[in-house]
């Protein structure tokens, strides 16, 4: 082989990515799955350490501690990428009662500011629950008058509010949670598809290639149907990689719609070889190794 032609191949060889069917994809993880004993300074750098690029951060009312991550972000280079709104589930925004919605409304400003304090860009709201006292359709349409009460600011910011579809009883087919993110025909309202949350009545790979380009950030978490003395299924919470969901299909159907986002553990928390092992599967799916 010529010296020249050698050179060449090497230098491509040199650039190639060790997994070509990587989807470019940054990897997070919840701010919960860290360590509480140590400092929110250290909980970063262990998340960095661990292999994570970027990292969802709750609710923070308090100023300190949310110049505390602001600084820990900056020292580790781990990107707070996206806000988990805290007060949606306790003070439902499809709630009969005005107090509890505005209640719920200023958890999302709260949010939103710490979004843009942080740099962020996305709000996690889960946008109603349908209960005993509340029917599907009060659900519908309360939240979304509610939502727009708080889009102005969301667009102000630059914050895309993104709806997360969650065990309540809402959004139950990927149909409705396109056709309730494009009724709101604003580029501020997206969808955050959570991969777990759906398989009690559907197919993850289905509800990505559904949404398409609704879809503004991920939450990864695996599930598992399991079978009780009496011969009867229960759904649970497995680790990353041990349950029934279809890795492989959700590659195929993130490569197929382009998604090259953000997507974040939602697991049980752990230590510094849990993180760094959940890590390393996380990478697999990426891959489509697993």
């Amino acid at each position: 082989m010529h010296r020249r032609t050698f050179l060449t191949l090497a230098a491509a060889a040199a650039v190639s990515p060790a997994f070509p069917n990587r989807l470019p994809i940054k990897k997070a993880v919840e701010f919960s799955m860290l360590p509480k004993d140590l400092s929110i300074g250290d909980r970063f750098q262990l998340a960095r350490e661990s292999g994570f690029e970027q990292i969802e951060c709750p609710t923070t009312p308090d100023e300190k501690e949310a110049g505390e991550m602001k600084d820990a972000a900056g020292k580790t280079g781990l990107r707070i990428h996206s806000v988990m709104n805290m007060d949606h589930w306790k003070y439902p925004l499809s709630s009969p009662d005005p107090a509890v919605v505005e209640r719920s409304l200023e958890g999302i400003r709260t949010s939103i500011g710490n979004a843009h304090f942080w740099g962020a860009d996305t709000v996690l709201v889960v946008p109603a629950v349908v209960n005993p006292t509340v029917t599907y359709k009060e659900a519908y349409d309360r939240s979304r008058v509610a939502i727009k009460k708080v889009l102005p600011m969301a667009e102000e910011k630059k914050i895309i509010i993104g709806i997360e579809e969650v065990w309540n009883k809402f959004l139950l087919s990927p149909l409705e949670f396109a056709q309730y993110i494009d009724e709101f025909q604003s580029p501020w309202i997206r969808a955050y598809f959570d991969v777990g949350n759906v398989v009690l009545y559907g197919y993850p790979q289905d509800w990505i290639r559904t949404l398409g380009k609704r879809i503004v950030k991920l939450h990864i978490k695996d599930f598992a149907f399991r079978k009780d003395a009496a011969g009867h299924s229960e759904a649970q919470w497995v680790g990353l990689g041990e349950g029934d969901i279809d890795w492989k299909a959700i590659h195929s159907a993130l490569d197929a719609i382009g998604y090259q986002g953000s997507a974040t553990l939602e697991l049980e928390g752990g230590d510094a070889a849990y993180l760094k092992d959940v890590s390393h599967r996380f990478d697999k799916i990426l891959t489509g190794e697993m």
